[in-house]
């Protein structure tokens, strides 16, 4: 397990204000109760369609403990390391990176109590690029919308999958709704993150998301909503409704 500061070589997707807000919030990643509340209530879903998608593509058995025993995965963004140590757990070679030091700091230290062995860097993906490093699997969840160039993110996220791999990506949608809902209902009524943790001009509708990972040599295979239910207080998959919330998963050709 490794936490390594690195110089950045090209830093064109980060948005300064951006990695403020989450320096900020950097101390609650593991605080059930904390600002991140909404993404631990979140990240089961999302953890489960990331194994179901990737199962079936590579051919791995979702029965077992380890399906993903073999395979290598980037999480561009990772913050704390909150899917890094489920994905390790189910068999993963695991590399987490953010360009918030304070973030790996935490997510390593959570990984070497928890048990786990993670590759945790305070990096940028176009930096892993220029390295010329590839995963199997490259994730960006919950971060495009906090990026300050959508297409080159999604380049160099595309250039990290390896020939065949697959990309996974969660966002907003640029929409009233979102805004009514994520915006006024969850970071001023309900008061789920702080306010201005999201800034509803960057949120990214999914033909622009289409648009710049088609670019990025990326073919998206699936797309889905994420609902949310005040009654249950759960999150789970809808179709039909990619109005705020929506997931999906893409394949590099071989």
């Amino acid at each position: 397990m490794a936490a390594t500061a690195t110089t950045a070589k090209d830093k064109s997707s980060i948005d300064p204000g951006e990695l403020e807000k989450f320096r900020a919030m950097a101390e609650e990643w593991w605080d059930l109760d904390g600002k991140f509340r909404p993404l631990h209530k979140f990240n089961p879903v999302r953890l489960k369609y990331i194994r179901d998608q990737a199962c079936a593509h590579f051919n791995a058995d979702p029965a077992s403990l380890t399906p993903f025993a073999g395979l290598t995965v980037l999480d561009v963004g990772c913050g704390g390391g909150l899917l890094c140590e489920p994905l390790a757990r189910l068999g993963a070679s695991v590399t987490g990176i953010d360009a918030v030091s304070r973030n790996i700091e935490i997510a390593s230290i959570h990984a070497e109590t928890s048990g786990l062995s993670i590759d945790y860097q305070m990096a940028t993906v176009e930096e892993l690029v220029a390295d010329n490093r590839r995963f199997d699997m490259v994730l960006n969840m919950e971060v495009v919308e906090h990026v300050a160039n959508v297409d080159a993110f999604l380049a160099a996220c595309g250039a990290a999958v390896n020939d065949g791999g697959m990309m996974f990506f969660s966002t907003l949608n640029r929409t009233a709704k979102a805004f009514a809902l994520a915006i006024v209902g969850g970071e001023y009524v309900l008061r789920w993150v702080p306010r201005g943790t999201h800034d509803w001009r960057k949120f990214v509708r999914p033909s622009e998301l289409n648009r710049g990972l088609v670019n990025a040599g990326i073919d998206v295979t699936d797309l889905t909503g994420v609902t949310y239910s005040p009654l249950t207080d759960l999150w789970s998959l809808n179709p039909r409704d990619l109005d705020v919330n929506y997931m999906g998963s893409g394949m590099k050709a071989r």
